[in-house]
């Protein structure tokens, strides 16, 4: 099981970046519902590129914010300075103890038992696909 970063989500809407698509496809996908407020939130969408990430969004699993997921982003956010949306997704991966797929380990790879994943550097394992 994956928990997508926005940015993923984006990156998978560009042609020269497919492998992302290949990579969902063979995966249980999760989004953080902080996710889908980033991507969607974005002003500079197009009509097209909106209403295929509402399509997107309808297709797949959104993990809601939850008292323990706020508990622990709180925790997160204690321990060093974090966005807001980027302690809600890390926390969201950990109470979910899903992998975080993201093109920005940086801002996560400090965080305790949380697993990261960049796509674009590295392959998912095995053990995280679902077939």
């Amino acid at each position: 099981m994956i928990l997508l970063d926005s940015n993923i989500i984006i990156y998978a809407t560009q042609p020269e970046h497919s492998f992302l698509l290949e990579m969902m496809r063979d995966r249980y996908v999760f989004v953080s519902t902080i996710t889908k407020v980033e991507v969607l939130g974005y002003h500079k969408l197009t009509t097209t590129e909106r209403s295929s990430l509402e399509n997107f969004f309808r297709n797949t699993f959104q993990l809601p914010v939850t008292a323990p997921i706020i508990d622990r982003a709180i925790h997160i956010r204690q321990k060093r300075k974090i966005g807001l949306a980027d302690s809600l997704i890390a926390a969201t991966a950990l109470v979910h103890s899903v992998l975080l797929v993201t093109r920005n380990t940086v801002d996560f790879i400090w965080i305790p038992d949380l697993q990261v994943l960049n796509p674009f550097q590295d392959q998912i394992p095995n053990d995280e696909a679902s077939a």
